[in-house]
């Protein structure tokens, strides 16, 4: 950064420019870019759908590759007995991802649930269920789980060892490279080792909880299998199993890279000679070079294992997953390391503060470019932005990153001004407060050392202090740092908020992959893509009150839909009625019963318009038919709406 500050010329414009791009950049792309998650996209039986004989087997189809165990697909007749043989098939052939378990001979009429639960390529878990039934429906005992994989008390365990995982790689890489890239005397400070290592410590505790919540996790959900022995070991058999040990050990090594850098090269803060300093060099570079290899393995265990490493481009994907990690953690690290050291070391000079925002703007150039890849990757398309879940999360990280980065250009003309105002005496005396120790106004007066050693090293601790306080006094008082130390704080503060959202981002469907699915019709349950067409019979129980209802509903998705409805007699002709009435409701959702009232067009004909269905799922379509005064019968039949 130059030493002035900035003013709004060609090369201000061009950097403002570039920051703004980040804008899209930094989040679009977050701490893991996202890629897809498995869905499911059809099965045989359909759900809800009535087969004459028992089929031989079940096939789901599902949107990518997934991981299923022998226990994965469960089919249970309605009394809750198992009627699968447990043994899952991969059927998939071509492009068609589809998985089949065999069926038991001899299986009785009745509605069958079908409860499946997988793990996707991303590392997420993924459930369903389902129901069709054979012969005729039925009433069943089967209740379908309420608490989808993933979830409970052992999702929000691992949701926040997610976030702490995050949070500890970002303390640890970035308060290292603050260091050794910004401030080399910082590594002999207190409050920037105790950064550092509580990021270590922070990362190494979340790793292995989420190790070991990993099972349940996936699996059962209950947070006492957290330790079994045996789900453990088919953890470890996983790839996300192998990527976690594998940030364990490379976690470990890191703890070599913390001792050295606060043990061995802390103690060379001023060199005495062309040797030393020739030493102290050698070590700089051994260091970031070690660092730069540890942290680049540790955020490859991200990227090989989740969303970076499915989808589009993999193999572009994951390296660039990697140097998104390795930006966002010295930027944000960084930015903590520095408000330690504003606010707990009196004498950082004002060079640490601008290299420091000199590798904050590179860091920035480098998100720009990997996330905007990474955005086109997981977005796919603007209408997805406003249209799907995940685009809603996107344009909260966007408004998130425009705060950060309005507050970092305030920073960054602190900074500018701190540069404005050293004269050459202040930078004297700086260098001498660079040391914890302000320089003296006058000569001090002689002291007089008390014999006893205990009373000698109070009176020294009593200096000490003083003196520290004299420099945080002179420190508070400049209102370029007092500024600068205030902008950072609220950096800080947006970027724990912008973690989190992140945090959450990366566990959420993609909006291309549901945008994919939006557009070919399919759903997790097979939704219809042909207008639904469904024959209803009903007798009212009076002359002439036997028939067919015919109802038609399209285009059978939410939203606005026409409504036909015929009535037959058994021998096909169309039949009158005095009064006819047609409701929606959905029992799941407990939504309805929403009437809807045709008009009469001619004989047994009736239509309306504009009936409006307000979410996709299972719908009961429910008729009212009365053929004389008295004579009036209701029949029922559920239906799939896109």
């Amino acid at each position: 950064m130059p030493a002035t500050a900035p003013r709004f010329g060609a090369a201000a414009v061009i950097r403002l420019l570039l920051i703004t791009t980040a804008l899209l950049g930094t989040l679009l792309a977050g701490a893991a870019p996202a890629s897809a998650h498995a869905a499911l996209t059809g099965s045989d039986p359909k759900d809800g759908a009535v087969v004459a004989t028992a089929p031989r087997h079940i096939t789901l189809t599902f949107s990518e590759k997934i991981a299923l165990g022998s226990d994965s697909i469960r089919v249970l007749q309605p009394s809750g007995k198992r009627s699968d043989t447990g043994q899952v098939r991969d059927m998939s052939s071509g492009s068609v991802v589809q998985y089949g378990v065999p069926l038991h001979t001899g299986l009785p009429d009745g509605t069958y649930t079908v409860a499946w639960q997988a793990v996707s390529a991303d590392s997420h878990p993924i459930s369903g269920a389902f129901t069709f039934s054979i012969g005729a429906p039925s009433k069943t005992t089967v209740a379908l789980p309420e608490q989808p994989a993933g979830g409970g008390l052992v999702g929000a365990l691992y949701g926040i060892a997610r976030y702490t995982a995050y949070a500890g790689f970002i303390l640890l890489v970035g308060g290292a490279a603050f260091i050794l890239a910004c401030w080399q005397r910082g590594a002999a400070e207190r409050p920037l080792q105790r950064l550092v290592v509580q990021g270590w410590i922070t990362l190494t505790a979340s790793t292995l909880m989420m190790l070991l919540l990993r099972a349940p996790y996936t699996g059962s959900g209950k947070l006492a299998d957290a330790f079994d022995l045996s789900g453990l070991k088919a953890v470890l058999e996983t790839k996300t199993g192998a990527s976690l040990v594998s940030r364990l050990l490379l976690v470990g090594a890191a703890a070599l890279f913390v001792a050295v850098l606060f043990g061995a090269y802390a103690k060379k803060d001023t060199p005495l000679d062309e040797n030393e300093a020739s030493e102290k060099k050698d070590l700089t570079f051994g260091l970031a070079l070690g660092g730069a290899v540890l942290a680049a393995g540790i955020a490859a265990t991200w990227a090989l294992s989740e969303h970076a490493s499915t989808g589009l481009q993999p193999g572009i994907a994951m390296p660039v997953d990697v140097l998104h990690l390795l930006a966002a953690a010295t930027w944000l690290g960084g930015l903590a390391a520095l408000l330690i050291a504003l606010y707990r070391v009196p004498g950082i000079e004002r060079t640490a503060v601008r290299k420091f925002s000199r590798v904050a703007f590179a860091s920035v150039a480098v998100i720009a470019a990997t996330g905007t890849y990474q955005s086109w990757r997981q977005v796919g398309s603007w209408s997805a932005l406003t249209g799907t879940a995940y685009g809603q999360l996107l344009l909260l990280k966007i408004g998130l990153v425009a705060v950060l980065v309005g507050i970092a250009w305030f920073s960054r003309r602190w900074t500018g001004r701190l540069a404005e105002n050293t004269a050459p005496e202040e930078q004297e005396e700086e260098e001498g407060a660079g040391t914890g120790t302000a320089a003296p106004a006058e000569e001090p007066e002689p002291v007089t050392v008390p014999e006893d050693r205990a009373r000698a090293a109070q009176l020294a601790r009593q200096k000490a202090a003083v003196a520290t306080a004299r420099v945080k006094r002179v420190r508070d008082a400049d209102p370029q740092r007092l500024g600068l130390r205030r902008s950072v704080l609220a950096e800080a503060a947006v970027a724990v908020v912008l973690l989190a959202v992140t945090t959450v981002l990366t566990s959420t469907e993609p909006g291309r992959t549901e945008m994919k699915e939006a557009g070919s019709g399919e759903t997790a349950t097979a939704a219809p893509t042909d207008p639904v067409d469904v024959r209803i019979p009903f007798d009212t129980g009076g002359e002439d009150g036997k028939g067919t209802a015919r109802v038609e509903l399209d285009p059978a998705r939410s939203g606005s839909n026409t409504l036909h409805l015929w009535l037959e007699r058994p021998n096909g002709r169309a039949m009158d009625a005095p009064e006819v009435k047609v409701a929606f409701t959905n029992n799941a959702k407990e939504i309805g019963p929403l009437p809807a009232t045709p008009d009469r067009i001619a004989t047994g004909h009736w239509s309306a318009n504009g009936v409006q269905i307000p979410m996709p799922g299972t719908w009961e379509v429910e008729v009212t038919v009365r053929t004389s005064d008295i004579d009036q019968v209701t029949v029922k039949k559920n239906v799939k709406i896109g």
